[in-house]
């Protein structure tokens, strides 16, 4: 039987917030479309796999705190607060909520595409609650904290990603909330928005209000969290300080976290999660005339073991396997990086950097790996690779992969822009002149 509102706040511990108690969410991933329909409409079990994005999870988090989720991707940290926001309902346990929340999770939650700014604000205002008229008051500061001028009169549609954070993000922070949740989500905008809404973070601190946020750029977890939860697959690995926690994140993202001190997760469970951090996109877009083919791909670290999470400021290497149906004259081997928004950010080929201007034979197979330095920002990238060449006058493409790795970038430190210069900087007195 379903607790009415008074009865859950009565239920929740003393003193806390959000209490999530043994929370599983579990989904089923089906091979073939026929097996989904078969359990939809009744008509017979369909054959599936029981995917456990979240298996068994505790959290209880105090009013007034800052609190941080920290994992690699597929860990369960987005699923952790759409469940604690009511956006998803768990298979089994419970989430108990004690005060108003206000979430920005994934870009365009909540938010009508056709709709402007302004219209959007009000729908928004009034799912939470509130009345026209509270909504109005409300309005100018919600315009002067996202800033973004006009464009407010706009449907949102044709808003930029920076730009439709500001006004997220406006709206989430000016509707009174007790408990704030955000995902990742300012990764988005331009760093000078950045500091305003952590500045926003500090004042919210000091007004003993609760906030929960998932990050890559782990100089913030350590920054603005009183603790940290460290997921895993799926499973919680620990929680503590922001530094304990931290230093066991790097210690995942290498293979080399200890088990013994974290509940139901075994050395041998570890192993099998990072067997499978790859990261592969089973609807990436392919094509080619299919002379070459692109056979296996992999992501390894500076150690050398496969992931799909790498630390800022670490030598990594991307890893081609190639394999080749007829005699080319002389392939071209390249692999390119973009942000999730779909920006090419960065790439090279073998042409570019003369480490291959050869001709290969039918059969052959060639193992290709571009070594370098993770420079990047902060946050989530889509690797693409491909296979080409020029024959004569005219380009052929062999074998193409779109999309077809992400790889996450964890940072300690974010800078403006794509990428960290890595600048050296000193500060001294001036010398005096007469």
């Amino acid at each position: 039987m379903q607790m009415d509102e008074e009865e859950k706040k009565n239920s929740i511990g003393e003193g806390l917030a959000i209490q999530v108690k043994d929370v599983v969410k579990v989904y089923k991933l089906y091979d073939k479309m026929r097996d989904r329909v078969k359990d939809a409409f009744g008509l017979g079990k369909g054959t599936h796999k029981l995917h456990y994005a979240l298996n068994g999870i505790n959290m209880d988090i105090r009013r007034g705190e800052t609190v941080g989720i920290i994992g690699t991707n597929g860990s369960g940290k987005s699923t952790i607060l759409k469940i604690i926001t009511g956006v998803l309902h768990p298979t089994s346990g419970e989430v108990i909520v004690d005060g108003r929340i206000s979430a920005l999770l994934e870009l365009g939650a909540g938010f009508n595409p056709e709709y402007s700014g302004v219209e959007n604000v009000y729908l928004n205002g009034t799912m939470m609650g509130f009345s026209e008229k509270e909504i109005d008051a409300k309005l100018p500061a919600i315009l002067e904290f996202a800033d973004i001028g006009d464009y407010v009169y706009q449907p949102v549609k044709t808003y930029s990603s920076g730009m439709f954070v500001r006004l997220a993000f406006a709206v989430a922070i000016n509707i009174e909330p007790e408990i704030l949740i955000v995902d990742e989500a300012l990764s988005v905008g331009d760093v000078f928005f950045q500091a305003k809404c952590y500045h926003k973070f500090e004042e919210f601190k000091e007004m003993g209000k609760t906030i929960v946020f998932v990050s890559h750029d782990l100089n913030s977890i350590a920054k603005y969290c009183d603790r940290v939860f460290l997921l895993n697959k799926g499973t919680l690995l620990g929680v503590g300080g922001p530094k304990e926690m931290i230093d066991a994140y790097k210690q995942v993202l290498v293979g080399q976290y200890k088990a013994s001190g974290s509940k139901g997760t075994t050395e041998e469970e570890l192993d099998e999660a990072f067997a499978n951090l790859e990261g592969r996109n089973p609807k990436a877009l392919e094509y080619g005339d299919g002379r070459a083919m692109i056979e296996a791909y992999y992501v390894t670290d500076e150690n050398g073991t496969r992931t799909n999470a790498l630390i800022k400021g670490t030598r990594f290497t991307m890893h081609m396997r190639v394999s080749f149906r007829a005699d080319l004259p002389a392939p071209i081997f390249a692999f390119s990086i973009k942000n999730v928004q779909g920006t090419e950010i960065t790439g090279t080929n073998t042409m570019l950097e003369k480490a291959f201007l050869e001709g290969v034979r039918a059969g052959q197979t060639k193992e290709i790996t571009f070594t370098q330095n993770m420079d990047l920002q902060g946050g989530e990238y889509l690797i693409s690779l491909g296979v080409t060449g020029y024959e004569g006058d005219s380009f052929q493409v062999y074998h193409r992969l779109y999309d077809v790795l992400n790889v996450t970038v964890v940072s300690d430190k974010n800078s403006v822009g794509f990428y960290d210069m890595n600048s050296k900087v000193t500060v001294k007195d001036a010398q005096q002149t007469n």
